[in-house]
């Protein structure tokens, strides 16, 4: 009797824990809620009644694991497993599909309907696994199986996470927690997240994971090290996902115990030679290294004077034996103080264009400067024709209000994606650049530094995972609209009732314009506080570089605000081509959203809706927190809709969110006001706060930093 009492306790217990959980969101976007609409059900009930897996391997089994799990919960009742001839059939180069497949990648999948089967199949098991995703995602957001008839395949080849993770499990602009890496317990002890993770990334065609920091420390290159890396690495195999890491330029000295890493040097040459052969030993598909060299303190070949190239093609030419990759990150400044930061990364590389291995990728962030609420696309795509480049969004809020914020970053990387470069002509697009297919380059890459960490929910704020979810599908083909994403993100995470799924849609869509708005304005950037970069800081100088302080950026005086980028100031609308220089270079002609970052204007210039510039400025910052408050409206019409632990915390961060967006707008209104000299509008709310209260603010403990 007390053995009975205890396992129905056990069970309780395990009950409760999986609603708490799911309640909290570490489902993500997996969470196979049973389909609500009667009819839609009834009709997946009749065209699913068992399913077949064809093969043995340890994907399949995730497969088959996956697929009965999901299907059970989705469906409401369990789904047979059959040897043969089920109602899915799961199987590698299905005859009836080869024509297709032989076209294919092996990454891609077709799924199929012929008759009375669904038939999923691919070039890899790896392959099989991403349509047997692709077919739930079609299912959890209510999509016919009639004539269903899908070919997909990565528009790009290495999609990949980056990992700001410090060995001391700190993450560094990281809002979610500590690193989800126990290294202390590694490599003993494989916690069940990281198989999760290896799942959720798996889900949206994520096949790669840079795990440490490109601040990097050069320990993780050790065996000690390398032992739980290839925990890691195994624990990840079964789901498609390669493991990368960071490199430490000075790694030779540090743990080599060699008195330079000079990469021309041949000491310094054998070493990596012999350390990539090493940590193949342990990873036979071992990724490659991601380099942050000369750049924000971190070591590299300019230390020898050697160039960007040396540096990369060092370590390039050790990893091709064993077809591995240099990721070489173009984000770089000198110690010597540039014209213009926004061009050095520019200079820098283009001379180097044709100089790469061919096995080196040169990752770019989207914009010039770093990660801002809004940047034009750095000049960099579609400029270098013979180098493959990366892009670098990130996916943490580190400018964007961080994990208190609800932001969704979908249309802004889509903004960068589908801007014309103009490089071969019209429709020489930012994607074609990184794809391959503007150069035919034979290697293309993507990476997203990740906003994953140790809270229950992954990424802090409960939207945030829409951020996660969205790079996976972009990574995977950079055309799906941001509103289609919404779509799906909402109807597998939220609800399937299309009236609330609309709400949520707009407040979505909504979130990103609100938020340069009420911190970035017409171009507008880098306003924000030292270091930590939370809250706004427009009137910080006192850094010992110019191009760390916001006035640089701003350069607000009695004549104007803005940075004058055209031919006439530090000309960054040069390293354009010709159509997009001349559209930058003209105030009249430039986009509104990017005017400031081009061009210092009067404070009186008159802008398209007939308001002077100071005016539209503060009306930029006033909407920007009214869509807040509209934002917060929307969600609480969702309060009955919505289980209670999510819906009260992104109550309660929407709120946070409103305060934070006053605090925006008072504190830089204020401080800008200063040098315009003129009143603000009457529909602009007056600050709540002094200046000089704003001023006084410290944050030592602001998360991430």
């Amino acid at each position: 009797m007390k053995i009975t009492i205890q396992i129905l306790l056990s069970a309780l217990t395990l009950l409760i824990y999986q609603k708490t959980t799911a309640q909290a969101g570490y489902e993500l976007w997996l969470r196979y809620d049973r389909i609500q609409n009667e009819e839609r059900l009834e009709n997946y009930r009749n065209a699913i009644k068992s399913f077949t897996v064809e093969g043995q391997s340890e994907t399949l089994e995730i497969i088959r694991k996956e697929l009965s799990e999901a299907l059970t919960d989705l469906l409401g009742k369990p789904v047979e497993q059959q040897k043969i001839n089920g109602s899915i059939v799961i199987q590698k180069k299905h005859p009836n599909l080869n024509n297709q497949l032989e076209r294919m990648t092996f990454d891609g999948y077709v799924i199929k309907s012929t008759g009375d089967q669904i038939i999923i199949s691919a070039n890899s098991d790896i392959g099989l696994l991403y349509g047997t995703f692709g077919l739930l995602r079609l299912i959890q957001t209510q999509q016919s199986l009639e004539e269903v008839s899908i070919a997909s395949e990565p528009k790009i080849q290495e999609r990949l996470l980056n990992h700001w993770d410090n060995l001391d499990r700190t993450s560094e602009r990281g809002y979610a927690g500590f690193s989800i890496w126990d290294w202390h317990k590694l490599p003993g002890y494989i916690d069940q997240r990281y198989l999760d993770y290896a799942r959720a990334n798996a889900s949206i065609g994520i096949n790669g994971t840079v795990l440490t920091n490109v601040n990097a420390n050069a320990l993780i290159l050790t065996p000690t090290y390398l032992e739980k890396v290839k925990a890691l690495a195994d624990g990840f195999r079964p789901y498609g996902i390669k493991v990368y890491l960071t490199a430490r330029f000075s790694a030779p000295i540090e743990i080599g115990g060699l008195a330079t890493a000079d990469p021309l040097d041949s000491e310094v040459i054998n070493w990596w030679k012999n350390k990539v052969s090493e940590i193949y030993s342990y990873i036979p598909d071992f990724g490659g290294f991601l380099v942050k060299a000369n750049s924000e303190g971190q070591p590299g070949p300019q230390n020898y004077g050697r160039s960007h190239a040396d540096g990369a093609n060092m370590m390039a030419k050790a990893l091709q034996p064993h077809n591995g990759i240099v990721m070489w990150r173009a984000f770089v400044y000198s110690n010597e103080e540039p014209e213009d930061r926004a061009k050095q990364a520019f200079n820098e590389f283009m001379p180097l264009d044709g100089t790469f291995e061919d096995n080196v990728v040169v990752q770019v962030k989207n914009g010039a400067i770093d990660f801002q609420p809004r940047e034009p696309f750095h000049p960099l795509f579609g400029s270098m024709k013979e180098t493959p480049l990366a892009m670098e969004f990130q996916i943490t809020q580190e400018y964007l209000g961080q994990a208190t914020q609800l932001v969704y970053l979908a249309p802004m990387y889509k903004e960068v994606l589908d801007a014309d470069t103009y490089a071969k002509g019209k429709g020489s697009e930012v994607a074609k650049a990184i794809d391959g297919s503007l150069y035919n380059h034979s290697i293309s890459a993507i990476a997203g530094v990740a906003n994953i960490g140790t809270d229950i929910n992954w990424t802090g704020h409960p939207f945030a995972q829409s951020n996660w979810y969205t790079y996976g599908r972009l990574a995977w083909d950079h055309t799906i609209s941001s509103e289609k994403i919404a779509n799906e993100w909402i109807q597998m995470t939220w609800t399937q009732d299309s009236s609330k799924l609309s709400i949520i849609k707009e407040l979505m869509m909504t979130s990103w314009p609100a938020s340069v708005n009420y911190m970035t304005p017409l171009g507008l950037h880098h306003l924000m506080g030292t270091g930590h970069h939370y809250g706004p800081g427009p009137w910080v100088d006192n850094l010992p570089r110019a191009d760390w302080n916001p006035v640089y950026y701003h350069k607000a005086d009695k004549e104007g605000i803005g940075f004058d980028r055209t031919r006439t100031g530090s000309d960054a609308v040069d390293q354009y081509f010709p159509e997009i220089s001349k559209t930058f270079n003209d105030p009249t002609t430039c986009p509104e959203m990017y005017l400031l970052w081009f061009h210092h204007l009067p404070w009186d210039y008159k802008m398209k809706s007939g308001n002077t510039l100071w005016t539209e400025i503060a009306l930029r910052y006033q909407k920007g927190v009214d869509q807040v408050r509209e934002m917060q409206n929307q969600w609480n019409q969702l309060e009955n809709s919505i289980d209670p632990v999510r819906f009260s915390s992104v109550q309660m961060l929407l709120e946070i969110q409103a305060n934070e967006a006053i605090w925006w707008k008072d504190a830089c209104l204020q401080y800008f006001q200063q040098f315009s000299e003129r009143k603000l509008p009457k529909s602009v709310e007056p600050p709540k706060e002094s200046l000089d209260y704003y001023q006084k603010l410290r944050f030592p403990y602001a998360p991430g930093h």
